[in-house]
């Protein structure tokens, strides 16, 4: 963004905002980049939002209607009632293996057993958990077998743990049913050029999904069936995907964001969408540092700002060049941060931070501020 649209952004602040951090949302830049992925989706790939990287229901609600889709991937059951409640065709997976006793207090605590839910299995003894659980409530469960396809986090790591899920799979139908599998593989965009490019990363670990299908189709012909969600990817490889991809279903949300650990050569038609306003608390003409107080008769190149909050998993971006004192320490209270000495800000301005991860940031306020033609539209974000 350039200078301007945070000079703006601060005038409108100033009239509307609360005077305390918030957490804004680029409207324009949103749907503009939910265009652009909606453009590159294949029609053989069902796209999937992952819930925790968009955890706001308007944002939710605004892809879900661009990209026509109410699959959703989650990774807190709690969020699961806040789904259903809004998308009456949810199809929802669950991201992680859930333990044992929260899936039973879910069980415990709803009455609608007829949600299409994807539980998450990893290994033989959290499916005959699961299975245990089935048969107590005399339900049936969805289950979907995470595979490692190189990430190494654990699932399925060999032929003999897949064959081993399919055979109590298929032994008691009347309490599991297999709905598919999931590979993330996340590892493909982060692991470091000197050991493997992405491009042969990304092959091999599609080379090892469709190594666990064909051993399903083939061995397995009873659990196969033309509803099994194979589901892949994520932000970082959505792109690898889109061009060619044994999944159906691909799970992405963060890059719609586009916070600055999806910074990638592949995303970079997409723009952020997200920033934290916090407002300037005190101006002081330069550091001073605690016991060094001899160091204040120096020549000093920046001063200083307080601001009100800090030490959120984000980047100063502006001011330009304007950072944190390495010196004098981080806090998530009143963060001092060095800014040029000729930059023209003043208490009650504002600054604003670019942060890296979506899912580590929203459910640190209660609201989003959807920044749109000048204005503001408040959204809930869900916080638990």
């Amino acid at each position: 963004m350039q200078p301007n649209y945070f000079q703006q952004l601060t005038q409108d602040l100033k009239q509307q905002g609360t005077g305390t951090p918030q957490l804004i949302l680029d409207l324009k830049t949103y749907q503009d980049n939910l265009d652009y992925v909606q453009s590159k989706l294949p029609t053989q790939l069902k796209p999937r939002l992952v819930v925790k990287s968009l955890a706001s229901m308007q944002l939710l609600k605004i892809a879900s209607q661009k990209l026509n889709t109410q699959r959703f991937m989650l990774f807190h059951l709690p969020h699961i009632a806040e789904i259903v409640q809004t998308f009456e065709q949810a199809d929802i997976l669950l991201g992680k293996p859930v333990p044992i006793r929260a899936v039973e207090l879910f069980y415990q605590s709803t009455a609608q057993h007829n949600i299409y839910i994807q539980w998450l299995i990893d290994d033989l003894g959290r499916l005959q958990q699961y299975l245990e659980l089935a048969q107590r409530l005399s339900i049936r469960l969805n289950v979907n077998i995470e595979i490692d396809v190189g990430l190494h986090r654990g699932g399925v790591q060999n032929s003999q743990q897949f064959v081993a899920l399919l055979n109590l799979i298929q032994q008691y139908p009347e309490h599991l049913k297999l709905s598919g599998l999931m590979g993330y593989d996340a590892h493909v965009a982060k692991l470091p050029k000197i050991i493997t490019s992405p491009e042969k990363s990304y092959r091999q670990s599609q080379q090892t999904y469709q190594h666990y299908k064909a051993t399903l189709q083939q061995q397995f012909p009873d659990l196969w069936h033309e509803g099994l969600c194979f589901n892949g990817g994520g932000s970082p490889t959505f792109m690898q995907h889109c061009q060619q991809s044994v999944c159906n279903d691909l799970a992405f949300g963060s890059m719609l964001l586009k916070p600055s650990d999806f910074d990638l050569e592949n995303l970079s038609v997409l723009k952020c969408a997200l920033w934290i306003a916090t407002p300037v608390l005190k101006v002081l003409p330069y550091s001073q540092l605690p016991g060094l107080e001899v160091l204040n008769h120096l020549p000093h190149k920046y001063k200083a700002l307080f601001v009100y909050g800090g030490y959120w998993r984000a980047d100063y971006i502006y001011p330009e060049k304007s950072q944190p004192h390495v010196l004098y320490g981080r806090s998530s209270n009143q963060e001092m941060l060095q800014v040029l000495k000729p930059c023209d800000i003043a208490v009650d301005d504002y600054v604003f931070l670019r942060p890296t991860q979506s899912e580590a940031i929203i459910p640190q306020f209660a609201q989003l501020y959807a920044y749109v033609q000048g204005k503001f539209e408040i959204w809930d974000s869900f916080r638990e």
